[in-house]
């Protein structure tokens, strides 16, 4: 049968589904250039009856009831953006079943469940689409998958949570605290009203399992990502930062060495000097190294409606030509062209993750200690006994007994030697508060 369009079906009418409608309806006429047949959305699904006065076509068939797209026998593609685990997950498996294609935006659900879906996707030749799901309108995923195809990727690192780097460039260029950056963020709609899985990290640690199965061709459990957020990092080490010559960054990193991978989110200290240390407010940006590629950089806006729902349809289109690909051929002609992360299932292999203690890094450290004599000495003489070596120290405003900020900067020193020395400072009777650490990215200078 010969067709004449690619029907498409919607679960989730919230901000970035408006976005996806509104992208297909005033880009149609670019879109069938492209692809050689209109891509229609033809039903939308979403519980809040109201929002069906949104719909820019009406062609477009509204109900509350996500079955009513999952069971269309016209649909060819499946969209699931309400997020969450369930009933995404379900609706997704759902379509699979159905023998529909699927695309998501889902982050949380694929670095939890993703090997679930790709393993069912596989066995029944289907497509499954997740670029929105990593740093909104940068198209990470497909660079991985087909762009750098030619690489041994070697290691990643990047700023891919919107609502961190905005906190943290507020408080950099305002030195205003955490707290009321936080309270500013929410008022603009940049952070949530529960912001619990961008500033501690979780929504980034989401994104960067998602990376590495597809830089690596490894499963990673997100259990096993390393995650602090940024609730600890105040003015006082934004501006000792800067005296070093350096930006703090909430980074997803990961690197490769032989058979193990370091996989780890936290506050990073990066040179100021870096382009990635200039990616401000909600802007996203990862930096990679390919063995073949070198060093490359990719920046752009990582979250909202339209940057996102330009990934979502982008993954429509492709899923679009496979179709339309697999039906010139009979009849077992592969409907899937690129393998669904990247490597071919047969080739993928587990890969140790190296636990934090394992890691090395340079450090920042900053101890609230008193003013006494010897303090200094005695702190340094224990680093020194888990052979951890200084290479920079700052120490301000000298109140005899009173509690001051002494800041250091170590030599690569191991994460367990570190851990195990400040165990031991933060029991000596002259430390006020907990000891805080930074890590710091890059070569020592």
């Amino acid at each position: 049968m010969q067709r004449d369009q690619i029907k498409v079906g919607l679960v989730g009418f919230g901000t970035v589904g408006k976005g996806v409608a509104r992208i297909l309806h005033e880009n149609a006429a670019i879109i069938q250039k492209r692809v050689g047949l209109p891509i229609t959305l033809t039903i939308v699904a979403d519980t809040d009856a109201s929002k069906k006065s949104l719909l820019p076509s009406s062609q477009t068939s509204f109900v509350t009831d996500y079955k009513k797209v999952v069971d269309d026998p016209g649909v060819d593609i499946v969209i699931e953006l309400i997020g969450g685990i369930e009933p995404a997950k379900t609706i997704l498996l759902s379509a699979l079943k159905k023998n529909k294609h699927v695309v998501t935006a889902n982050k949380a659900l694929l670095a939890e469940h993703g090997e679930e879906l790709y393993n069912k996707a596989n066995k029944m030749g289907l497509d499954i689409g997740f670029e929105g799901s990593v740093a909104g309108g940068i198209p990470i995923i497909r660079i991985l998958k087909e762009g750098l195809a030619a690489n041994q990727i070697e290691s990643f690192y990047g700023i891919i949570n919107g609502t961190s780097n905005y906190i943290l460039t507020k408080m950099t260029e305002e030195k205003l605290p955490f707290e009321s950056v936080l309270r500013e963020a929410q008022r603009l709609g940049y952070a949530e009203a529960d912001p619990t899985f961008d500033i501690e990290g979780i929504d980034t640690a989401h994104k960067l399992s998602i990376l590495i199965t597809l830089a690596f061709g490894t499963q990673v459990h997100f259990k096993d990502i390393y995650i602090e957020g940024i609730t600890q990092i105040t003015p006082l080490d934004i501006e000792y930062a800067r005296e070093f010559g350096f930006k703090i960054k909430l980074l997803a990193i990961a690197k490769r060495r032989g058979n193990e991978i370091e996989a780890r989110v936290h506050p990073t200290m990066i040179h100021e000097g870096e382009m990635l240390a200039s990616v401000n407010g909600v802007f996203n940006a990862i930096y990679l190294v390919g063995n073949a590629l070198g060093q490359t950089l990719f920046y752009g806006k990582g979250a909202g409606e339209l940057p996102t729902g330009s990934a979502v349809v982008s993954d429509l289109i492709d899923i679009a030509r496979n179709i339309l690909y697999a039906s010139s051929f009979e009849p077992q002609a592969p409907r899937v062209r690129v393998p669904l992360v990247s490597f071919l299932p047969q080739e993928r292999k587990d890969l140790r993750i190296k636990p934090i203690d394992e890691i090395e890094s340079l450090y920042y450290i900053r101890f609230m200690v008193l003013d006494n004599p010897g303090v200094l000495s005695h702190i340094s003489g224990i680093l020194g006994e888990h052979q951890i070596s200084i290479s920079a120290v700052i120490q301000k405003g000298r109140l005899a007994g009173e509690t001051v900020p002494v800041v250091m900067m170590t030599h690569r020193s191991l994460e367990r030697n570190v851990r195990q020395a400040l165990e031991t400072i933060d029991q000596l009777p002259y430390v006020s508060e907990k000891t805080l650490t930074i890590r710091v990215e890059g070569e020592e200078t």
